[in-house]
């Protein structure tokens, strides 16, 4: 049995996200650091229905409804990214628009998540990827957790790719 651990702080173990702008012709990732968490979620919704002619329900699984939640450490350049409020257009890249910027101008995001790999090596590891959009921003600090904290949520469209 081969177990996916991530081993934080262990270069080519640990759980990557990488996000890139679908409008971005460069193709300029943006690693997002900083994760304290995460949850992909693949939840199948359920058509059930009733007959006349049995005491028991019946359902067929339909269409998914996929999404990454997470939580991380507010980085002002990852977050806010490398440009100017006033001058983000759509097709920056991901790195020029930040998380922030990706989630206001509401630019589909193509996203790749490496889960790590057992032996610590980048080679043979798992990664989930797919496009969607940056949604649930909503950061906080207080004075029993001094740096600004945000769940992010990446609403998939479509399927996920396993790799």
């Amino acid at each position: 049995m081969a177990y996916i651990y991530p081993a934080p702080g262990v270069t080519g173990s640990e759980v990557t996200l990488t996000l890139q702008n679908s409008a971005d012709t460069t193709n300029d990732d943006l690693v997002i650091a900083g994760l304290q968490d995460m949850t992909i979620n693949a939840s199948n919704d359920v058509f059930t229905w009733e007959q006349l002619d049995s005491g028991s329900k019946f359902q067929i699984a339909t269409t998914a409804t996929n999404s990454v939640a997470m939580n991380l450490v507010v980085d002002q350049t990852t977050f806010f990214g490398t440009v100017a409020d006033a001058s983000q257009a759509s097709d920056d890249t991901a790195a020029e628009l930040g998380v922030f910027g990706m989630s206001k101008l509401k630019s589909k995001v193509d996203f790749s998540i490496f889960l790590g790999h057992p032996d610590g090596t980048a080679s043979g590891g798992k990664t989930i990827s797919g496009s969607g959009y940056i949604t649930g921003l909503a950061p906080t600090v207080s004075a029993g957790e001094p740096v600004w904290v945000t769940p992010i949520t990446i609403t998939v469209e479509g399927d996920y790719t396993i790799a």
